[in-house]
């Protein structure tokens, strides 16, 4: 019972570093320090879509590893090996169907009219608010674009 506690602990753990954001406000470590380009431009549209989670493959193989631990338990043998088995197969399932929920969230697709008349649309995280004839920036270096105000 105490190796099963750990287990969860640790999966926990791996499951929330698994976790990237696709927030305009955050930059990851590589981004900084490197120069990015900024265009402006009027809000056209805004629309809530949904960012799927991630599916690196810890929940699975943290879920192999709790499932097969705890179907181990389960009669002795080859029922015991059985066990591990199955558990593992469900338990992989699982946590891979778990990382993926909890790392899913909300974003916007913000369409923008830039001013040379081009269009564009940046998706991510819905943690600012933007209206439609809103101006804002596009900001764009590293790969990556997002929109700020």
């Amino acid at each position: 019972m105490k190796n099963y506690r750990l287990m969860l602990i640790a999966i926990s753990a791996l499951m929330l570093s698994a976790c990237a954001s696709q927030s305009g406000s955050s930059y990851e470590r590589s981004q900084t320090r490197g120069e990015q380009s900024i265009r402006l431009g009027v809000v056209e549209s805004v629309r809530k879509v949904s960012i799927e989670g991630t599916k690196s493959g810890v929940g699975a193989v943290a879920g192999a590893a709790v499932g097969g631990l705890g179907g181990s338990n389960v009669g002795g043998g080859k029922g015991s090996t059985v066990g591990a088995v199955v558990g593992a197969v469900l338990g992989g399932v699982a946590g891979n169907a778990i990382e993926n929920a909890t790392t899913r969230q909300d974003g916007l697709e913000i369409t923008v009219r830039l001013e040379n008349g081009q269009l564009l649309a940046v998706t991510q995280a819905a943690d600012e608010v933007f209206r439609p004839g809103e101006r804002v920036r596009i900001v764009s270096g590293s790969g990556v674009t997002r929109v700020t105000h």
